[in-house]
Order: structure tokens, then C-alpha cells, then sequence
């Protein structure tokens, strides 16, 4: 299950009481805030969160996988995340003596690793 905008806007509606609209509004504007620093090429760092950087990557040879052809692959800007220690530690506390289940990662959408690849 993923976390959308809306349940963002319903959560400001339910814990601080701002009308849906406010609540909604609050949220297009952080996100159109935190969208235009990072177009500016700037960081943004989230105390206890983590920090989001925007990096330029070169361009570069690359093949073709299926043919084995050189390409070019061209230059670009790749937006980056690093949660902090806070929630990093935070996170996988709530695993603390939990086994990791197959439900836990299929709604992850991920592997387990401790599966080999036995194919």
C-alpha cells in the first residue's frame, strides 16, 4: 500500500483540523516548494527525515543489451534520496523481532533476499 497525496491532505484534515481544501492547498504548496528548489539544483534537507539532492550525471558509452551495440547515453540530472539515521533506525525498529514475511514483501513489490535466484 503506498501513501498517496490524498491521504497526506487527510491526515492534516484529521490531526490538525484544517478544512480538506487548506489541508490540500498545504500540500501543493510544500511539494511545489520542495519541486523548485530542486530544479534550482538545490538541496533539501529534512531534519530527522533525510535529504534530497539532485545530481548531474555525465553522459556515457552504454550497450545494447540485446545486440551489443555501443550507444550514447546522454547526460542528465537524477534526483537522489538518503533517508537520515533518525528514520533509517526508526524503520527498522519496527522490524525488531519480527520476521520478515512473505506478505511484508509482496506488498513491498520486492524479493526476499534470502531467495536464491535458482532458476
Amino acid at each position: 500500500m503506498a501513501l498517496t497525496k490524498a491521504d497526506l491532505v487527510d491526515s492534516i484534515h484529521e490531526k490538525i483540523g484544517f478544512s480538506k481544501k487548506e489541508a490540500a492547498d498545504m500540500v501543493e504548496l510544500i511539494f511545489d516548494t520542495m519541486k523548485g528548489a530542486l530544479t534550482e539544483g538545490d538541496k533539501i534537507k529534512i531534519s530527522g527525515f533525510g535529504n534530497f539532492v539532485v545530481r548531474e550525471k555525465r553522459s556515457r558509452t552504454g550497450r545494447n543489451p540485446q545486440t551489443g551495440q555501443a550507444i550514447e547515453i546522454s547526460a542528465r540530472r537524477v534526483l537522489t534520496f538518503k533517508p537520515s539515521q533518525v528514520l533509517r533506525a526508526e524503520v527498522n525498529d519496527t522490524l525488531k523481532g519480527k520476521p520478515i514475511t512473505e506478505e511484508m514483501i509482496r506488498r513491498r513489490g520486492g524479493k526476499n533476499d534470502d531467495e536464491g535466484d535458482e532458476e
